[in-house]
């Protein structure tokens, strides 16, 4: 209450009170003096009251920009206090005017997306959901605030994500979940500051078919071009056979069939490398993964490789540990003799290629056995590191049109190491040659380190 105001007040109260108790003391009829006292009393009140009133029509009229009208001056400050109140009241006004006009903005664009947006609170409640994604059909009920998420999503992918935004406060992505509708949608759950999670559906129903039937256009392809490379390159060594045992042939007809010949195992091992990675990409390609020991891996690797090395080529095996990797053989040994094949094709230099070949626990993965294939060779530019396990990816494509390489080899490598629940980079210096590295999970605890072994 303003200084005036409680003056004003205390003043007409007190001459109230003054007025009757000199009424009772000098009056000489005391029970004549009671009404006059209580007359006073109501005529302090309505004074006290009509002061109020007009103090709250002052903050009134002031609030409004009106005018106040008020000639008493103990009433003036209330025109302040009246100017403050409509400032911070339009101030606030102001502010409620712009969070609402973003909110709207943000709203209209999220609803203008293609993509479903989501939003659930920290008991996994739908608290908001953008146009696209109430229009969706196919769910359970309508998808709608309140309702809890479980009961109108029942994707098991969808629910998982959901559960790891919300309790680990994680990331989680999956990159291609079906929808009872018959759409593939990539799924993508992030947590928010405030609590809860937002979820986003991205549609790549015809990203995933695209790619199905490049996958098995591929791989029909391929499996149609294995017979008659088969028939080609069993006449075309038939050929070469006769023309090497024939003293009448050319030089020029040895060096056409030679060319034949050669090409013809390059389509083989590109239609090789083609059906292997459309069964890797499509899940066709099982893996059997077992409790086997790296050392004996390793060893597997090198048999697989012993054809393809030449004198110049000195292959060393640097401690092998006989920690059993969950692995399926076949599969780690392809990885293996990819890296190696690479390591030849790229790491030879005017001496021969080295090649080092080492097996060993990993100190930065707990519970991961380390494989890595090294060369010495020229090495990866940086630009082309990140790209290198990508399929038909050469970063020297002089050299691999000289080597026939497919540039299918280290991105089947790549599935196949993800499929066993590893993963795999590429370390390099340039002039100073290549190490490639993966991993493969531990199956057993125990490990024992051999004595080197070296193979020339």
């Amino acid at each position: 209450m303003k200084r005036s105001l409680f003056i004003a007040l205390l003043t007409r109260t007190a001459i109230g009170f003054l007025a009757a108790a000199a009424l009772l003391v000098l009056w000489p009829h005391w029970w004549l003096a009671v009404p006059v006292a209580l007359i006073a009393a109501i005529a302090v009140a309505f004074s006290c009251a009509w002061l109020v009133g007009r103090a709250l029509q002052t903050l009134k009229a002031g609030r409004a920009g009106q005018p106040t009208g008020s000639s008493f001056v103990e009433f003036e400050e209330f025109d302040d206090l009246a100017y403050d109140i409509t400032q911070r009241s339009e101030l606030q006004e102001a502010q409620r005017t712009a969070v609402a006009e973003d909110r709207r903005k943000l709203e209209v664009l999220l609803d203008s997306m293609q993509d479903l947006v989501l939003a659930v609170d920290s008991a996994g409640r739908i608290s908001w959901t953008n146009e696209p994604m109430r229009r969706i059909p196919g769910f359970t009920g309508a998808v709608r605030t309140g309702h809890a998420l479980v009961q109108t999503i029942r994707v098991p992918e969808v629910l998982t994500c959901a559960r790891i935004a919300l309790e680990d406060r994680e990331v989680a992505e999956r990159a291609a979940v079906p929808f009872p509708t018959g759409r593939i949608f990539a799924v993508s759950a992030a947590p928010m500051p405030e609590g809860g999670a937002v979820i986003v559906f991205r549609d790549v129903t015809r990203v995933e078919q695209m790619e199905r039937g490049q996958r098995e256009f591929v791989a029909n392809v391929s499996h149609e071009l294995r017979t008659p490379l088969t028939s080609i390159m069993g006449y075309v060594e038939m050929l070469v056979d006769d023309a090497n045992a024939s003293p009448d042939t050319t030089p020029a007809s040895k060096e056409f069939l030679e060319a034949i010949h050669k090409n013809a195992v390059r389509m083989g091992r590109l239609t090789e490398d083609l059906l292997v990675m459309a069964k890797v990409e499509s899940g066709d390609h099982e893996i059997r993964p077992m409790p086997t020991a790296a050392s004996t891996v390793i060893r597997e690797a090198v048999v697989a490789v012993t054809g393809l090395l030449r004198d110049d080529t000195h292959l060393e095996i640097l401690g092998p540990v006989d920690t059993k990797v969950s692995a399926d053989v076949d599969a780690v040994v392809q990885v293996l003799t990819n890296l190696i094949e690479n390591a030849l094709a790229y790491g030879r230099g005017p001496d021969g290629a080295r090649i080092i070949l080492a097996a060993e626990e990993s100190a930065q993965q707990p519970g991961m056995v380390l494989f890595s294939v090294r060369d010495f060779g020229y090495g990866i530019p940086f630009e082309h590191r990140h790209r290198i396990f990508e399929r038909f990816y050469r970063a020297d494509k002089a050299r691999s049109r000289e080597s026939g390489g497919t540039g299918l080899g280290l991105s089947i490598a790549k599935h196949l190491v993800e499929s066993h629940g590893g993963s795999i980079w590429v370390e390099s210096d340039l002039g100073r040659g290549s190490r490639f590295c993966f991993t493969l999970p531990v199956a057993a605890s125990v490990a024992v380190r051999q004595p080197a072994e070296d193979a020339a």
